[in-house]
């Protein structure tokens, strides 16, 4: 019939040049094509599969970023643009999806088998973007589903639930954060089912409400004085002066090299060294974020410890004009009465919130396992007896009397104590053998995983703002993370050896339908374009619109 001709690239050979002999039948005009095409590169594409699992993988398994792909590909006799690499990079992510929802019955079975499944259900956004909110079950690590919505509302996630339970079953039990829409939604589409709050998310939450307010005020006041721009005025002044004033430089020099134990130093190297340690607040923090960590609270601190270093230095020391100038900057912001009143309550309310911490055994003052910490590996029991203990203590009594938000905060615990104590659920594992399965205590799984998301994006465009990356993101973005589960790996890849195998086996007018569904606003076309810009375009559409219309 034909030869049809096409350039294409794949690993192994780099470009190469594909001839296709089309024959028909002259009797029952039936057309043969070959199929060896097909399985390497997809119908309209020039990258092979392999170029698209490599692009695929190296982008969200490895974290390496576009340029870095682009000069491998290039080495392997590849030339490809940044732009045609996010193309591929949406088109593995559909060819993903697909394999996935092809995949539902035997993934509902693998977690039948399992005893069920622990829904963990988290969302991200940035801005005005959406929301991108996934299903994950805890037992089998693995994402289920997810969803991009215009708010967390529960009229947008209940749909979203009902497509989880319709395709994988009623969950052993949920886990969530304290989202108004999710705990109305789950209420509604889960009757009856098991239903925790994240502890982090809870703890987060208690502290916000109880010194939030104070937290706000001592930032705007720090702000306020300009501090920090004051103290960074002083170490530049002292480093351009150092550079001029070589005793200066060697007292610095003896003080690095003894690690801080000398006493001996000139007074504008101890002015150095002050400033730069109140400006190395943040070094004291655990990596928890607010309320847990205090950045501006640790900040006053360290003026307060800075002001009395000051105070007892001899009054030969006190003359230099470096130490005049700190001490004065310092003393501004130490000798406001507001703000000592202000952080003389926070201390108060951080040191009843840290004795919550330590009875829930998650994310505690002295913990250094930052945004990671799943809580210590202790019994629920354990807990719920010290938080009862804590709920009840004098201390909390009396203070509810002077403060309405520690009242809040009790009642807070008082609300959520069925959803914060969660005991062991009996599992029925291949219907023969009984274990006991104690649902994680955090949502750390699903936000440790768009923290990667986000960390990745932000490494790869230097860019913080993740609003328009999350608004151009696939939903189905999150199931890349189940390519480290080799259990999912098996179950996708239904009886192929590669993910390229695999994904030759998917209709290609089904990608072809998704990726038109997620194409959103198109750019204006060349032509368009080249009419739309010339010069005086508007006069032109004016005078078009006084034109009478003839058909």
């Amino acid at each position: 019939m034909k030869t049809h001709t096409r350039t294409a690239a794949t690993l192994e050979i780099g470009l190469v040049r594909i001839h296709e002999t089309i024959k028909h039948c002259d009797r029952c005009y039936e057309i043969y094509r070959s199929d060896e095409p097909r399985k390497l590169v997809p119908h309209g594409c020039r990258s092979g599969f392999n170029v698209l699992v490599n692009v695929g993988m190296a982008l969200f398994v490895e974290n390496k970023s576009e340029k870095q792909i682009q000069a491998e590909l290039k080495s392997l006799n590849i030339p490809i643009s940044i732009r045609q690499i996010g193309y591929l990079a949406k088109k593995f992510i559909v060819y993903l999806a697909l394999a996935h929802k092809e995949s539902r019955g035997k993934i509902k079975d693998m977690l039948s088998f399992r005893g069920g499944y622990i829904l963990h259900l988290d969302g991200t956004c940035e801005g005005d973007s959406p929301h991108l909110m996934s299903a994950l079950d805890e037992i089998a690590q693995i994402v289920l589903d997810n969803i991009k919505i215009p708010s967390e509302k529960s009229e947008e996630i209940i749909p979203f639930l009902e497509r989880i339970k319709h395709r994988y079953g009623i969950p052993l039990t949920l886990v969530h954060d304290m989202g108004a829409g999710i705990l109305s939604a789950v209420k509604k589409v889960f009757p009856g089912v098991l239903d925790y709050i994240c502890h982090y998310h809870f703890l987060r939450d208690i502290g916000n409400d109880l010194y939030g307010i104070e937290y706000i005020r001592i930032r705007s006041e720090l702000k306020k004085y300009g501090i920090r721009t004051s103290l960074r005025k002083i170490v530049k002044a002292l480093e351009e002066r150092f550079s001029t004033k070589p005793e200066l430089a060697d007292s610095l020099d003896c003080y690095l090299k003894d690690e801080g134990k000398t006493k001996h130093v000139l007074p504008s190297v101890l002015a150095y060294i002050l400033s730069n340690w109140i400006l190395d607040a943040n070094s004291e923090l655990n990596g928890y974020g607010f309320p847990f960590d205090c950045s501006h609270l640790i900040f006053y601190k360290r003026l307060k410890t800075a002001k009395s270093i000051l105070d007892n230095l001899s009054s030969k020391k006190k003359k230099d004009r470096y130490i005049i100038k700190l001490n004065s900057v310092i003393g501004r912001v130490i000798n406001d009465n507001n703000l000592k009143a202000t952080v003389r309550r926070m201390e108060e309310k951080v040191h009843v919130f840290n004795q919550l911490r330590d009875a829930m055994r998650i994310a505690v003052p002295d913990g250094k396992k930052g945004l990671n910490d799943d809580g210590e590996d202790v019994d629920i029991k354990t807990i719920q007896r010290a938080v009862t203990i804590f709920r009840n203590s004098d201390i909390i009594k009396s203070a509810i009397e002077k403060d309405t938000a520690y009242k809040k905060m009790v009642k807070q615990i008082d609300k959520y104590w069925d959803k914060l104590f969660a005991d062991p659920i009996k599992v029925t594992i291949a219907n023969r053998e009984e274990i006991l399965v104690q649902p994680q205590r955090t949502n750390n799984i699903l936000e440790r995983f768009f923290r990667d998301i986000k960390r990745m994006y932000r490494s790869k465009s230097g860019i913080k703002s993740l609003n328009k990356v999350i608004k151009a993101m696939l939903a189905d973005t999150p199931l890349v993370k189940n390519l480290s589960n080799p259990e999912y790996v098996r179950i996708i890849l239904n009886g192929h050896n590669t993910l390229e195998d695999r994904f030759a086996e998917i209709d290609e007018k089904l990608v072809r339908k998704e990726m038109k569904k997620n194409e959103g606003y198109q750019n204006i076309p060349l032509k368009v374009k080249k009419v739309l810009r010339k010069p005086m375009f508007s006069s032109l559409l004016a005078k078009m619109s006084k034109t009478p219309v003839t058909l």
